[in-house]
């Protein structure tokens, strides 16, 4: 049997081997025989395809694991304060010109102008918080929905 073929069988058997583990340790492993199995293609001995193997498994240990641990176990981003009022959706209780104008966002008042300074927006209007400035909200209306 070709050496290669044998790296590719490890390779695959580390691979459904992770599917039931989901450590993550198991696939770096099979990225190792892969390089291994293309050391066999290339006709390197038995010795050095070990070689290889060993190599690259300390490698993709060392280097890969801590990185994409880091990925895996990392909580999605929160936003807080003001952050989070981006992208929100208000209703506009005056009418906002570039001068002046109130919208509510989540029961507060906040002072607000069109993110488009060239935009009037009437009251009762709903429309998207674009940005936070100070205490000033940028907004501009919302998309109207499919007609039906």
């Amino acid at each position: 049997m070709q050496g290669w073929l044998v790296w590719l069988m490890i390779a695959a058997a580390l691979g459904a081997a992770e599917l039931l583990s989901g450590t993550l340790d198991l696939v770096l492993l099979a990225c190792a025989a892969l390089i291994a199995a293309g050391a066999a293609a290339l006709g390197l001995p038995v010795g050095l395809q070990f070689v290889a193997f060993c190599i690259s498994a300390v490698l993709v240990i060392i280097v890969v694991r801590p990185i994409a641990r880091r990925a895996i176990t990392r909580g999605p981003v929160m936003r807080s304060g003001v952050a989070a009022l981006v992208g929100r959706e208000a209703i506009v209780l005056t009418e906002v010109d570039r001068q002046s104008g109130r919208v509510r966002i989540g029961g507060e008042e906040w002072t607000a102008r069109p993110y488009d300074p060239d935009v009037v927006i009437p009251p009762g209007t709903y429309v998207d918080v674009f940005a936070i400035e100070g205490a000033t909200a940028l907004v501009h209306p919302r998309e109207d929905s499919w007609p039906s």
